[in-house]
């Protein structure tokens, strides 16, 4: 259903309707793994790609969109975002498992689109275990993990043009590259379509589980965390990986305001309870001057951020002292 009106003046009373739902003011660090951000102007949840479609094509062209998943590799700056946040929840989390191929939604999440191909036994689509987010996201940066990527299993992946006009686009039209697709940041995928081969469920529940632990061991899954920080650079075989460049410039342990640097793996901000996303962002910028000074290498953001920095926003000092350097991640 659509949200009801607000009073003339504000940006809900020019958009068009919708079966989905908006909402104004909606608190963004709610939803993202971080927890922390300000607030979107407008929230929209969309009821399925034909609602999205229709909003596309008649919205205002001078309203800013933004698209977020679940948040997980994502910092919303404390400011908030102005213009219209779609948010693809459950209503574009369909899974479908036909002979050794997946179809699911852009809102399904890889770790469930991973559980879903061992039942209906697809292997090759383990690694998404070790991806946290989901599909859409997974989509816009070819996401991977333990040794493959979505580049490697993506058959087609359907999306919408800033118009709302619908693509089909196979993989040499998405360009994906080590972190990097070049479809238009303004376009929005709604699905895909991904392929396995045939195996044994139990085999494969097995990897999945070996992954989830190998995760456990190495990552602060359990912290408020936004995934990997920085891109690893180049990422071919031998060159080093982000978390070395930053142990080696002393910045495991390091410290601003409510953010640090994982001890487990340096290459994940947490925030420690009251961090704003001004430290997180402000830390990672710190981290990434050090690792420039230290080893010539200047890192590339792989969190997402988005939105405005905050006018008036809590005071976050220098960067406190780091932990000693470590053997692991």
């Amino acid at each position: 259903m659509m949200a009801a009106r607000a009073t003339p003046g504000r940006l809900i009373d020019r958009l068009p309707r919708v079966r989905g739902r908006y909402r104004e003011n909606a608190d963004l660090a709610r939803v993202t793994w971080f927890r922390v951000g300000g607030d979107a102007e407008i929230l929209f949840r969309p009821a399925d790609a034909g609602d999205l479609a229709a909003f596309l094509k008649a919205r205002p062209a001078d309203v800013q969109i933004t698209v977020i998943g679940v948040g997980s590799n994502l910092l919303v700056r404390d400011g908030g975002v102005p213009g219209v946040v779609i948010r693809l929840g459950r209503e574009f989390a369909n899974i479908a498992a036909r002979g050794t191929e997946i179809s699911a939604g852009a809102g399904a999440l890889d770790f469930t689109i991973a559980k879903a191909s061992a039942a209906a036994g697809i292997e090759g689509l383990e690694f998404l275990a070790g991806i946290p987010g989901t599909l859409g996201g997974a989509l816009r940066m070819n996401g991977g993990a333990y040794g493959r990527e979505i580049k490697d299993v993506v058959i087609f992946a359907d999306a919408l043009a800033p118009d709302g006009t619908r693509h089909r686009l196979a993989p040499d039209a998405l360009g994906f590259s080590y972190r990097r697709g070049t479809t238009p940041e303004g376009w929005i995928f709604t699905g895909a379509r991904l392929k396995g081969a045939r195996g044994e469920p139990q085999v494969i529940k097995r990897r999945i589980a070996e992954i989830q632990a190998a995760r456990a061991a190495t990552q602060p899954v359990r912290s408020r965390t936004g995934g990997s920080t920085f891109r690893n650079p180049g990422g071919a075989a031998g060159e080093p990986k982000a978390w070395q460049l930053i142990d080696r410039a002393g910045c495991r342990g390091l410290r601003r305001g409510g953010a640090r640097v994982s001890d487990q793996h340096c290459n994940f901000l947490i925030n420690d309870g009251a961090a704003t996303a001004a430290d997180i962002e402000g830390l990672g910028e710190e981290v990434r001057r050090r690792v420039k000074e230290a080893t010539g290498v200047t890192l590339e953001w792989e969190i997402r951020r988005i939105g405005t920095m905050a006018q008036i926003g809590a005071k976050t000092g220098p960067a406190e002292t780091a932990a000693p350097a470590g053997d692991g991640p």
